[in-house]
């Protein structure tokens, strides 16, 4: 089939621009809006406060004006009651010839202000007598580039295109879900979801085409994610720790510090049974910091060890490495058990005395960085892997450290911090087990998160100055290091040198991301030591920093930072038994999505009330982990912060489905088959795995 205005030159242009290279990509690129086309206003009706609008009316003149780059086009657009301008700044040598004089045509645009007169910057304009029916409603709208635009194909033209290719499948679109599923789900046909979703013929069938494929993204998301999961418990075995002794009740009855709450309980029962299954524990374990997730990867790992296995602990960097190694060593002071510490910085003499332990079984714990998965690093029996800020990581990265024990693969427990809505959880940690820890230890006092405008500053120093007096440490982050012209914001240079002028009798540490690791662990240690009372930063302490001593956290410019940045932030502080405060300092010009999310910081320090919200104002797409999770995945129509009863649907029937049939191998079922593989292929996901 050839497509009427699509050349070689525009073909290639789709190509490059939105990956367009069959008529299958056409239909699946789908409007990320609608307008109502129905009306066609009068000239002397609008005004530059309006949305987009339809005209009908003719161009009686065309000027140029300007030079250079700031040469256009403008042309006198009338029709009975008056007349308006529309300026064209590219492709202004062609347009005179696409749109003649005295020619009727219907105009679509967004009018705006300029020099005191309303006019419409590059119009769609189509003549009265092409104007076709599928306008005359409810019209989609799409997304376009700047060369796409260029090329001239804007909206409009992408919405002929899909014309065309709906017109000429006269034939019933070929259905991807079997007809079980479609009763099931309670959905119309793909070929009527098609039609519909581009050219919908009343706003109740344009529902109905955005459920369908909604749910179809999310089923066959959701049926590949429970396909992995079962042939995983399906054919990898897990160690039996079925053994509770003396070193796990050795630090239950003698060295825990705070009796454990009640969360903490129900997740190690949860590990508990996991790792009596006969099958590979795969848990995510999800809490605030400062939750006590630490101590339960302690007892995970005592629990190995019970049992003759070792354990190994990895964190994204060395200063949390680190502190984890410091902390576990405290915990078991006396317990006789030796815990090890492996980094990228590790001396080689060091080395050549850990190594070997690990390899004989000496030494059951080990904690470390990427250091722990080089060739170098052999394990004896590691039962237990324990990885902390998971996202941090790559998969191949946690998949070799997976591959540690050539017998059979170590249970995982994942760690974060981060906390993640529950969609997104179903989505990118849909092949995980879930707990979650949302209890903080006993004695731990909610942080005060307060909001200050960054002229009044007089009495917020006045503030800190009484914490540092009372011997408490202090954070303030800056979201920049150096200056920039374009975004007037304080910068971290200057913050240091203004923080050492307020507060001569204090010492003052800097850290940032462009530091070398030497230097920032020096600063890092000078802080944590209390040698310096205040520490100057960018985001580089997001994760990494434990200063029980520490109570104020202090964001500079804090419009400029995300919610859940924000709350990883003010969870540097609050770490022990004295009141702390987040203290968020904004300018006063602030858009109604900031004003939100400062709202929400000061409202809770609930961090999946936060996740949640995030999700709504960011999307899922810029949420930390979904690039690393090991599921790819690339909604072209589903949103996850919207969608959670659709997603929760297509979870359900793709798990009945399982349960029926867990290989897929009925007759009924090939259909389903054939689309994953299709879905993976296109999507080069490597990880679908069926037996």
């Amino acid at each position: 089939m050839y497509l009427q205005g699509i050349g070689p030159k525009k073909a290639d242009v789709l190509k490059q621009e939105i990956g367009i290279v069959s008529f299958e990509d056409i239909l699946y690129y789908f409007p990320y809006k609608y307008i109502d086309r129905s009306k066609i206003f009068k000239i002397k009706e609008i005004d530059g406060n309006m949305p987009y609008i339809q005209l009908k009316g003719k161009i009686r003149q065309y000027d140029s004006m300007g030079e250079g780059y700031s040469r256009r086009l403008i042309a006198r657009f009338f029709d009975d009651t008056g007349s308006i301008d529309l300026v064209w700044f590219r492709s202004i040598r062609m347009i005179p010839n696409m749109y003649k004089l005295n020619t009727e045509y219907i105009l679509f645009g967004k009018p705006t202000i300029f020099n005191g007169r309303i006019n419409i910057a590059h119009p769609e304009l189509e003549t009265v007598d092409n104007f076709f029916h599928g306008e005359v409603g409810i019209q989609g709208q799409y997304n376009t580039t700047e060369r796409m635009k260029n090329a001239f194909l804007h909206s409009r033209a992408i919405q002929k295109i899909v014309t065309q290719v709906l017109e000429a499948t006269i034939d019933t679109i070929p259905e991807t879900l079997p007809e079980s599923i479609i009763k099931r789900s309670n959905t119309i046909s793909l070929d009527k979801a098609l039609r519909n979703i581009h050219l919908p013929i009343s706003n109740d069938m344009l529902r109905q085409a955005e459920f369908r494929l909604k749910f179809e993204e999310l089923f066959y998301l959701q049926l590949n994610i429970l396909l992995v999961t079962k042939y995983r418990n399906r054919k990898l075995g897990g160690y039996y720790f079925t053994k509770v002794g003396d070193n796990f009740n050795g630090f239950y009855y003698n060295n825990l510090p705070f009796p454990l709450t009640g969360a903490q309980k129900r997740v190690l029962k949860e590990i508990r049974q996991d790792v009596n299954s006969g099958k590979q524990m795969n848990r995510l374990l999800q809490g605030d910091v400062g939750s006590g997730k630490t101590i339960v990867a302690l007892f995970s790992m005592l629990l190995a060890l019970d049992n003759g296995f070792q354990s190994a602990l990895m964190a994204p960097t060395e200063i949390l490495a680190t502190q984890h190694y410091e902390t576990i060593k405290q915990l078991l002071d006396g317990l006789n058990i030796e815990v090890v510490l492996l980094t990228g910085s590790t001396k080689k003499k060091a080395r050549e005395q850990i190594l070997p332990k690990i390899k004989d079984g000496t030494t059951p714990i080990i904690i470390g960085t990427h250091a722990l998965i080089e060739d170098t690093v052999d394990f004896s029996n590691l039962g237990m892997v324990v990885i902390d800020e998971q996202h941090r990581f790559g998969v191949a990265q946690r998949s070799k450290l997976w591959t540690k024990n050539s017998k059979i693969p170590p249970h995982v427990l994942v760690m974060t911090a981060t906390p993640i809505p529950r969609t997104l959880a179903m989505t990118v940690y849909g092949d995980l087990d879930i707990s979650i820890i949302d209890e903080l230890p006993p004695g731990r006092k909610a942080i005060k998160t307060i909001h200050r405008y960054s002229e009044k500053r007089d009495k917020l120093y006045d503030s800190v100055r009484k914490q540092l007096e009372e011997g408490r440490q202090v954070y303030i982050v800056y979201p920049l290091i150096e200056e920039s012209e374009k975004i007037d914001l304080k910068n971290l240079s200057d913050g240091f040198l203004t923080t050492q002028e307020i507060f001569p009798e204090y010492k003052v540490s800097m850290v940032h991301g462009k530091m070398k690791p030497a230097e920032k662990e020096k600063e890092m240690q000078l802080f944590l030591s209390g040698e310096t009372q205040i520490m100057v930063a960018t985001t580089v302490i997001e994760v990494g920093v434990n200063v029980p001593n520490a109570s104020v956290m202090i964001i500079e410019n804090a419009e400029r930072f995300g919610l859940s940045q924000l709350h990883q932030l003010r969870g540097r502080v609050g770490r022990g038994a004295d009141q702390s405060y987040c203290i968020l300092i904004t300018k006063y010009e602030l858009s109604e999505t900031t004003r939100r999310r400062i709202a929400i910081m000061t409202e809770t320090n609930d961090g999946f009330i936060i996740a949640e919200e995030d999700l709504k104002l960011r999307g899922p797409g810029d949420i930390d982990g979904t690039q690393q999770s090991g599921i790819a995945f690339n909604l072209k129509i589903a949103n996850l912060s919207q969608d959670g009863q659709v997603l929760s649907l297509a979870r359900e029937i793709a798990q009945e489905i399982l349960n029926e049939d867990p290989e897929l191998k009925s007759p009924q079922n090939t259909l389903l088959i054939e689309q994953l593989k299709k879905n993976n292929a296109k999507n080069n996901q490597g990880w679908f795995m069926i037996s």
